[in-house]
Parts: C-alpha cells; structure tokens; sequence
C-alpha cells in the first residue's frame, strides 16, 4: 500500500498540466501585446503620433490645444480690464448716469386761436406747466438756469401763435416739446437742454 501511495503524489504526474497552463497564459499575453501595438500603429497612422499617444493616456496631449486654452484662460483672468468688467469709478462700483438737472418753470397762461364750427375765429386760453432737463457735464449747462427768463420768454412767444388745432394729439404734443427746446437750446447757448416735460396742458 505504502508504494501505491508513493506513485500517485510523485512529482512527474502534475508537471505536465502546470507546464501547459503557463504555455497558454504566455501566448494570451503575446497576443494582447501583438494586439495593442496594432491599435497604436493603426492610431500613430491616422492621427500622428503625439495625438496617438494622448488618446492612449500616454502623452501630453494636444501642444497647440492646451496653448490656445492658456491664453484664452489668462485673457478671461487679466486684471484692470475695465472694459470687459463695464467701467468703474476706481472702487469697484460702476459709475452711473450722467447728472441731469429739473428746472421747472412758472406756469404759462397765453391766449390761442381757436376756429369754430361755424368757421368763426375765437380766442382760447391755454395754460402749460412745463419742466426743462439738461445735463451739467456739457459745455454751457452754467448758463442755463441764468437764462430761465429768456426761455420763458421766448416759450410765451412761440405759444401766442398756435391754433388749437395745432395741440391736438399726440403729434401736436411732439411738435410741442420739440419746438420748446429748440428754443432752450437757442437761448442757453448750449446742447445741454436734452428734454421738455409737459406736467399740465389745459386749454379753456
């Protein structure tokens, strides 16, 4: 019994299939390696060899991509770009709109000519409250507010000439505002006048 025992664990009769397995695992290996040298060859040819190698994990990427995205992240982050960041006034805070100016004048109250239905001429009061606007960052705004009773004047002037029917709608209020400062501008001098408001216009 003893020497069955020995034949049956003896070293010959389990060589052979440990031999053969590191066999079959050498040749998988072969054929992984063969297989990837194949794929970077087949890349190399199509895409160059440094793109090749990036896909792969193995270089630096793309030079010329990685140089585009630096500048355009060192153009995001220049500082004292001002006007990317919209212009401030030297504390960061965003400088606002130029200063205007409210000069309200004394109520005007002018006669105007009227046509009736019968075609009869009459007269008509109009009264108009009126508010100019200007700027004072423009040449000659300091003579505007000296010249308020010239304007007055001339506004008088000009409304002492209309007819009803030249107030009617809302072109008639355009042509207005229009003409008024026209006029501001005339008698200051200066393109400081930017706007005519209208609070009140009766006509009676």
């Amino acid at each position: 019994m003893s020497v069955a025992s020995e034949d049956m664990t003896s070293g010959p009769t389990a060589a052979p299939a440990g031999g053969g397995g590191l066999r079959r695992a050498g040749m998988l290996a072969l054929v992984v390696l063969l297989s990837l040298a194949a794929l970077a060859g087949g890349l190399a040819a199509a895409l160059g060899p440094q793109a090749a190698l990036g896909l792969l994990g193995l270089g630096g990427g793309n030079p010329a991509a990685e140089a585009a995205a630096g500048q355009a992240t060192d153009a995001d982050a220049a500082p004292g770009d001002s006007h990317a960041a919209g212009h401030t006034d030297g504390h960061g805070a965003a400088a606002g709109p130029a200063p205007l100016t409210l000069m309200p004048f004394d109520e005007i109250i002018v006669n105007v000519t009227d046509v009736t239905a019968t075609g009869r001429r009459t007269s008509r009061f109009l009264k108009l409250d009126a508010v100019l606007v200007y700027d004072e960052t423009v040449d000659g705004a300091g003579h505007v507010a000296a010249r308020q009773v010239y304007m007055r004047d001339a506004f008088q002037d000009y409304l002492r000439q209309l007819t009803v029917r030249d107030l009617q709608g809302s072109a008639g209020l355009y042509d207005l505002k229009s003409e008024l400062l026209r006029r501001a501008r005339a008698i200051s001098g200066s393109e400081a006048p930017s706007e005519i408001l209208i609070s009140d216009l009766i006509i009676q």
